[in-house]
């Protein structure tokens, strides 16, 4: 693919579509090399997917077998988080709160520790560092816990970092780098001609020229016209339904994220403790229905029972972006000029520092990270007929 490399001296020109914290990320990166980089967004900036997540870094107790390619690529963010979110702090004065206190997977009966077993072994053939704990180990690092406990998994390089804290911090550092975000200025289409793209046109009609059009619309990455229907990256929304309790900042009920069946707990340093997220596909509804939050709450309850006694501070619906294989989309598109960057479902915060590097060294270099090749649109093609 050729890129506007060679055009960086006289102010390449980019478009971003999507203000998540991959396009911000994104334009970040590309605004502190010189490139002239405009973000466009259906909303306000960081309100989508960004805002809704619980901001896991679960590179390890989140590998499933098949995903040996995904694996590396969240183990190679993963790295990059900790000078990540220092030069985010350096720069705009925002703590995204990475915290490395670890993650437990816990098993409350003999089915879930054989379950968990299960996917360890495959985990322990990756070299992730997992290892299983007692119960009583367990309940040393978590006194909370339920009162019936087999065991956990403990994962001592799977961290936290807030995920609104994410989004405004890059807001920032992106626009402190010269990019301009616009919010609330939904695009169309991608304007194609010639086979390469020569920018946008929003919803309201109006051009924007660009050398560069980088997709990173999240969910909404296949309403954008421009591009052929078999071309655009099949990516969908995946609802979810999550909530927020209040515990005491001085006194939380836990300070690690726990995973548990049907349910993940995220404990934040102001003491809310984020729960989540149920896996619907219902498209772009919005509804928090009972069942849902019943779910969750039921879930929650049997992993820490003195939960019941915390006060509710926010409840929300989220929309993950997920592809055909639940992994994201990155490289380049089906013309010269244009870049996706989207379909990144559960893994959107963990992997932002390397999707950030990777896409804006392609856009600058016209190269592509070894880590981020697996991944092109090219793997959903139907396969060739036989000559």
């Amino acid at each position: 693919m050729t890129t506007g490399s060679a055009r960086i001296g006289s102010s390449l020109k980019v478009a971003i579509i999507g203000a998540g914290v991959i396009g911000l990320g994104i334009a970040w990166r590309l605004a502190a090399k010189g490139a002239k980089v405009e973000v466009f967004d259906r909303g306000a900036a960081g309100s989508g997917a960004s805002y809704a997540a619980a901001g896991m870094l679960a590179a390890c107790c989140e590998a499933e077998p098949g995903e040996d390619a995904l694996v590396a690529l969240g183990r190679e963010s993963q790295a990059r988080w900790p000078a990540f979110a220092a030069e985010l702090r350096s720069l705009t004065g925002v703590d995204v709160e990475l915290r490395d206190e670890g993650t437990l997977v816990v098993a409350l009966t003999a089915d879930d520790q054989a379950r968990i077993h299960h996917h360890l072994a495959h985990q322990k053939k990756l070299g992730l560092p997992l290892e299983w704990i007692s119960a009583a180990e367990t309940r040393r690092r978590e006194p909370h816990l339920a009162g019936k406990l087999a065991g956990a998994v403990w994962s001592p390089q799977d961290h936290q970092v807030d995920n609104r804290k994410l989004a405004t911090a890059l807001r920032l550092a992106a626009e402190a780098a010269g990019a301009v975000v616009h919010e609330h200025k939904p695009v169309a289409e991608i304007a194609i001609a010639g086979g390469r793209t020569h920018g946008l046109v929003l919803a309201d009609g109006t051009k924007v020229s660009a050398d560069v059009v980088v997709l990173a619309a999240g969910a909404w990455s296949r309403g954008i016209a421009g591009v052929a229907t078999e071309q655009r990256p099949p990516v969908r929304p995946i609802k979810g339904q999550m909530l927020a309790l209040k515990m005491d900042p001085a006194a939380p009920l836990i300070s690690h994220v726990i995973w548990a069946p049907g349910v993940y707990l995220v404990p934040r340093r102001d003491g809310r403790l984020i729960i989540g997220a149920t896996v619907e596909e219902k498209a772009f509804d919005t509804t928090l229905t009972a069942g849902g939050l019943l779910t969750l709450l039921e879930a929650a309850w049997r992993t820490v029972p003195a939960i019941e006694e915390l006060a509710i501070d926010e409840m929300w619906v989220g929309h993950r972006p997920g592809s055909r294989d639940d992994a994201p989309i990155l490289g380049p598109g089906p013309a010269q000029g244009l870049i996706y960057a989207t379909g990144h479902h559960r893994n959107g915060i963990l992997l932002a520092p390397v999707t950030a590097d990777a896409i804006a060294k392609l856009v600058l270099e016209g190269a592509t990270e070894p880590a981020i090749r697996p991944f092109g649109i090219d793997r959903f093609a139907p396969p060739r007929a036989a000559e």
